[in-house]
């Protein structure tokens, strides 16, 4: 049987239309069920990770027109942007581009990931404007005052990451965890939603085409083609969405090992048209590839094990506080790549449930079973504790369940 989108638009329309996520389709399949082309019109994905190809374009007031020619510099809470390319002459606004993975100078854990959250949030920002004479221009303003705010991701949703250790003595400063990795063999970090992903559920890119809708931090946006580095092998993608319409608990700021890095959540739409797409959606966590890499190398696979690291495990770590000893340095709100742990209160909407609290804390005050793999070196297996993660599954499952309400409540056709 095939179906084309006008179909299923309609089906839609009339209420008759089965929409599941791609982790109900698999739940389906593990037990025993292989569900046929008219069982199922839509399965919805989802990822929410670390993606460090991450802009945005803003246009945005700062002074009376005719107050400064064009801006040279311009930093947002400190962070850096970069003005152009339209010169806006004498109009007192700034275009610019800013980047995720830019730092402030004054703190290098406050980031574009941080500054794009705060915006999202409403609050207001500050706003330092170098022009062309050395003149400094300081105003403030709040996402509500920008003519534009448009997040470009030049590489996001990678369709499988690579998992990192460190098998030296020396830590290793680096962005793939959260903070300096300890070595030998003291933790294991990765990043990916395993079946829930998704160009694992659409590889090839059959069905989510140049011009196909999607969801960015709950911002409907649109998939405009491979992102850079984007391979057969390793596919990603390039999408874009007005963060006026995002929502903050999908993105952030995600502080790394070699600083402050930012996050995101994607969800998109498959339309199963015909028995192969929908077969593409079968695919389970074990049976997907995980290559783990040397830290201080990437590209020299050492192993390999599956996304079998996201079953039976905890996407969310339990906060003992007649445990905590009320550390005056604590390990746990130094290390919190989201800033959820502070002033010895675990914030569990900023939580990412990436694991480094419960990887952390010597009083074992967080409770959490982060799951391991087992690892061959050298002729031996070895087993590894997940330390970091670099995804969160939670945060995943939640879009992609919202885009399933969307399509249900005809707010996204196909």
């Amino acid at each position: 049987m095939k179906k084309t989108i006008q179909d299923i638009n309609q089906r839609i329309h009339e209420g008759k239309a089965t929409i599941l996520t791609a982790e109900e389709v698999t739940r389906l399949v593990k037990d025993g069920e292989e569900p046929q082309v008219e069982d199922i019109d839509v399965v919805t994905t989802g990822t929410c990770g670390v993606m460090s190809g991450t802009a945005a374009i803003f246009h945005l007031p700062v002074s009376e027109p005719g107050t400064f020619k064009k801006a040279k510099n311009i930093l947002l809470n400190g962070v850096p942007g970069f003005p152009g390319p339209c010169p806006n002459e004498w109009l007192g606004s700034v275009d610019l581009m800013i980047y995720g993975t830019s730092h402030s100078i004054h703190d290098s854990q406050y980031g574009g990931g941080f500054l794009f959250k705060d915006l999202i949030k409403g609050k207001e920002i500050e706003i330092q404007v170098e022009d062309l004479e050395g003149n400094i221009i300081n105003s403030t303003a709040n996402l509500h005052d920008f003519g534009t705010a448009q997040m470009i991701g030049t590489r996001f949703a990678f369709k499988n990451y690579t998992a990192f250790i460190n098998p030296s003595s020396e830590p290793i400063s680096s962005i793939f965890n959260a903070v300096d990795m300890e070595g030998p063999f003291k933790g294991f970090s990765f990043s990916g939603c395993g079946e829930l992903n998704p160009l694992q559920n659409d590889p090839q890119l059959n069905s989510i085409r140049i011009g196909s809708k999607l969801l960015i931090n709950n911002s409907e946006g649109l998939f405009i083609g491979p992102g850079t580095r984007s391979s057969p092998e390793k596919p990603n993608m390039m999408i874009t969405a007005d963060m006026n319409e995002m929502d903050q608990f999908y993105l952030g700021g995600f502080r790394t090992g070699a600083g402050s890095e930012v996050y995101n959540s994607v969800a998109t739409a498959i339309p199963i048209l015909n028995d192969d797409i929908l077969k593409r959606t079968f695919i389970k966590n074990e049976d997907i590839n995980l290559p783990i890499s040397d830290i201080r190398g990437r590209h020299s696979v050492l192993s390999q094990t599956t996304y079998d690291v996201w079953n039976n495990v905890d996407e969310r770590p339990t906060y003992e506080k007649d445990l905590c000893q009320r550390c005056e340095t604590c390990l746990v709100e130094e290390r919190c790549p989201t800033k959820a742990f502070q002033k010895h209160d675990l914030n569990l909407t900023k939580c990412f449930g990436c694991g480094m609290c419960a990887y952390s804390c010597p009083f074992s005050s967080f409770q959490m079973e982060r799951g391991t793999v087992l690892m061959g070196w050298q002729g031996e297996m070895m087993e590894l504790e997940v330390s970091c993660r670099q995804s969160d599954i939670k945060r995943a499952r939640k879009l992609a369940e919202e885009l399933k309400n969307r399509i249900r409540n005809e707010n996204f056709l196909l």
